[in-house]
């Protein structure tokens, strides 16, 4: 069976799962010719549920793929991956790239808790260099954003949007496992874009090198190393949104 011969295509899962079902739909000829994509949001997280307001109820999810309406996003290519809500370099995908999955089958989230308490010692933090739109900057971490959650319901690029055909770049400016703590308690005290090292830039296209062969992490999983180029292909996906949305 063709992914054209039905109506809706559903994935089950978390972000990991949704990612790879989203690789497979992107980048045919005619991305009207795909069906949309509807979720079920399982697995450890599912934020891409979280930023088209999806609850996991069964009930909300069931009315959403029979009377939901199908709107095109834009999502993000790095390298020869897609992602729909965000990549990033430096700590958090040196966390993602070290987390156990058995402890994650097993405590879920809270392994990333752990890997980040044994990473914040043994990371050396390099400075990365970020080219946006051919303007040159440079960070400890970065994230492309094409949604405004992250890791969650976590805010970390409040004017980043789906549908919109830009990234937001949350550009984390100073080094160091003191710095890597505090912008996290500032995620999740809602504040990470009100402190005056974090800022976020909007681009189309975006470079980072960095260390070669840095993990680079999309959706939650590693899906490229450094350097690598990040470009929008706008429009590219057609998701299925609640009716309340």
């Amino acid at each position: 069976m063709a992914p054209e011969d039905g109506d809706v295509l559903v994935a089950a899962g978390g972000d990991g799962t949704v990612n790879e079902v989203v690789n497979g739909l992107v980048g045919r000829d005619d991305p009207a010719e795909s069906p949309p994509l509807g979720i079920i949001p399982l697995g450890t997280a599912n934020v891409l549920a979280a930023e088209i307001g999806l609850a996991a109820e069964p009930g909300a999810v069931a009315r959403c793929l029979a009377e939901g309406s199908v709107r095109p996003v834009s999502v993000g290519q790095a390298g020869d991956r897609v992602f729909t809500m965000m990549v990033g370099c430096g700590f958090d995908a040196r966390v993602v790239a070290a987390v156990s999955p058995a402890l994650k089958r097993r405590i879920g989230k809270g392994a990333y808790v752990w890997e980040s308490a044994r990473q914040i010692w043994r990371f050396g933090f390099p400075d990365y260099r970020v080219t946006l739109d051919g303007v040159e900057r440079h960070a400890a971490s970065a994230i492309v954003a094409k949604g405004h959650y992250y890791g969650g319901r976590f805010v970390c690029a409040p004017e980043a949007r789906l549908e919109d055909p830009v990234f937001q770049v949350c550009l984390f400016e100073r080094r160091g496992a003191w710095n890597a703590v505090r912008y996290a308690l500032a995620l999740s005290l809602g504040r990470l874009a009100k402190l005056p090292d974090v800022q976020v830039v909007p681009a189309r296209e975006v470079r980072i090198d960095g260390p070669q062969g840095d993990p680079l992490q999309g959706d939650g999983d590693v899906i490229g190393q450094l350097p690598i180029v990040i470009r929008l292909l706008p429009d590219a996906l057609r998701l299925v949104m609640p009716p309340d949305r």
